[in-house]
């Protein structure tokens, strides 16, 4: 008996993505609205690489008493200190508020702490970011998000059209306002790592849009009468096998990281398994149907052949 390899999706599909792209856009638009409603009023959980301050890994003898160390730091009148559990029963995480004052004051806010501990735990590490630290950081990584986009946006229309640029962009933009959302919902700290993993869904979901791009512009040459919804349609389900086994070979990744890397990669590879599914979405129903609603040269030129023949 021969051997015949397992197909999660067929090679002949015929989904009508873009009878769909209506409702996507209907659904994304919504849930946009929330994301940045959400960012507007409640914000996101900074981090200290964002608000200064300083964090503190300790080892304490047996498992951690989270109440009875968290009594022992408020005490010391440095404000709200932040405790967790930081991958073993006995590892924990300390947060330190920014004091203000200058560099001094967190380092003098850190020996309170560290005293107070005594000899009973064990410092893995210390890590101090002063407010200006913390302000140059913010302004370096809305920099990079926003020049990772715009170089995005040239360098398709150089390879593509504009109309194809623009799609791509407005996808980007999609899958980071819905990121942004999802994080100040869970209140997930956000910290350079979720920077860096907002920049590799942003590579992520630009790659799985050129696929399909690259697709529609081989077969607006090719079926030159075919329209171009159907095309779009016919694009999609022919590389739809290739989507989706790259999105879940990815996504069994990132879950095994989440589940076993331990908590110091767990935002991280939280914030890449919301992006590899919202940019795998929005490379179908937000970018290609963008198409349609500009419209590509051949609709234009085709439009424009038409409007001296219905004026004669």
């Amino acid at each position: 008996m021969r051997w015949k390899p397992v197909r999660l999706i067929p090679d002949d599909t015929k989904y009508p993505f873009m009878r769909l792209s209506r409702f996507g856009f209907f659904v994304s638009g919504i849930l946009c609205a929330l994301a940045i409603a959400l960012f507007a009023f409640k914000g996101l959980n900074y981090g200290i690489d964002f608000k200064g301050g300083a964090v503190i890994t300790i080892r304490t003898q047996g498992d951690a008493n989270l109440d009875a160390l968290r009594s022992t730091l408020n005490a010391l009148g440095l404000g709200s200190v932040e405790l967790q559990q930081f991958g073993g029963p006995s590892d924990v995480l300390i947060r330190i508020p920014a004091q203000g004052g200058g560099d001094q004051n967190e380092q003098a806010a850190q020996k309170k702490v560290v005293d107070a501990l005594g000899t009973t735990v064990e410092i893995r590490s210390k890590e101090t970011v002063g407010a200006k630290v913390s302000e140059e950081l913010t302004q370096q990584a809305t920099a990079a998000v926003m020049l990772a986009i715009i170089f995005v946006l040239f360098y398709l229309w150089a390879r593509f059209e504009w109309q194809f640029a623009l799609g791509a962009v407005l996808s980007l933009l999609h899958d980071v306002t819905l990121s942004i959302g999802l994080f100040s919902l869970i209140g997930l700290e956000f910290n350079l790592s979720i920077i860096a993993a907002i920049l590799t869904i942003i590579g992520y979901s630009l790659n799985d849009t050129v696929v399909v791009f690259d697709r529609i512009r081989e077969f607006l040459r090719r079926y030159k009468s075919l329209g171009l919804a159907d095309l779009i349609d016919f694009s999609i389900n022919s590389v739809l096998p290739r989507t989706i086994l790259t999105s879940l070979a990815t996504l069994m990744a990132l879950i095994a990281l989440y589940l076993f890397g331990g908590e110091v990669i767990r935002g991280f590879s939280f914030a890449m398994i919301w992006g590899v599914v919202v940019g795998t979405y929005s490379s179908i129903f937000i970018a290609s149907p963008v198409l349609i609603l500009l419209g590509t040269k051949r609709e234009i030129a085709a439009a424009e052949a038409k409007t001296p023949a219905m004026r004669k």
